[in-house]
């Protein structure tokens, strides 16, 4: 591999060819079932150097929840009036407000989350994963790549239906996981200095 330089301070759009978003609930208490969006988008202001002066916007298209398998029956409930209803809220959108540093490439993310018509706020633990500014005639911007993870009660969005009652787990839990891996795209090698 060529040698490569640190990533430049800029603006950062998702590669959505390197890049999930999972969740995961409880199911009956038999089993924490996964599941995923397959269409979101974000854009990032990045600087490696100051990391917490970085913002971000991600946008999830709601109706793209990816149920593999699963009775047509749980995908209608999943994606109507029951729970997301997509039809009438197609996009849940995140916004950061503060980045916090808790060790060296490790960082919360406070933001707001936006589902179902309802703005709460949302926190994520993250990890810069590393970039470079890029690599001439394989990969000519710059690439950054991150973990994060995150979690919030879907009841506090207002999707109530299925809950267990109390004392059992008889339902769709009500916590809900999220697992995030990303890596962005950024300003081209030769805005860089590379060539």
């Amino acid at each position: 591999m060529p040698a490569v330089t640190a990533p430049p301070a800029g603006q950062y759009h998702l590669d959505k060819s390197h890049a999930s978003l999972q969740l995961r609930v409880s199911h009956l208490g038999f089993s924490t079932y996964t599941t995923r969006f397959s269409r979101f988008d974000a854009d990032l202001t990045f600087d490696p150097a100051n990391i917490p002066a970085s913002k971000l916007v991600t946008t999830v298209d709601t109706d793209s929840l990816e149920m593999d398998a699963a009775p047509t029956m749980c995908l209608d409930i999943a994606k109507g009036p029951q729970l997301l209803d997509t039809a009438k809220y197609p996009k849940m959108i995140f916004r950061s407000e503060r980045v916090r540093m808790t060790g060296t490439k490790s960082f919360e993310i406070s933001g707001t989350l936006n589902l179902h018509g309802v703005t709460r706020p949302l926190v994520l633990t993250g990890t810069y994963n590393g970039g470079y500014a890029g690599m001439a005639k394989m990969d000519p911007q710059a690439r950054v790549g991150f973990s994060a993870h995150g979690a919030f009660k879907r009841s506090d969005f207002g999707m109530g239906f299925g809950l267990p009652a109390p004392g059992t787990t008889m339902g769709l839990g009500d916590l809900i996981d999220i697992s995030i891996e990303t890596e962005f795209t950024g300003p081209p090698l030769a805005a860089a200095g590379g060539n």
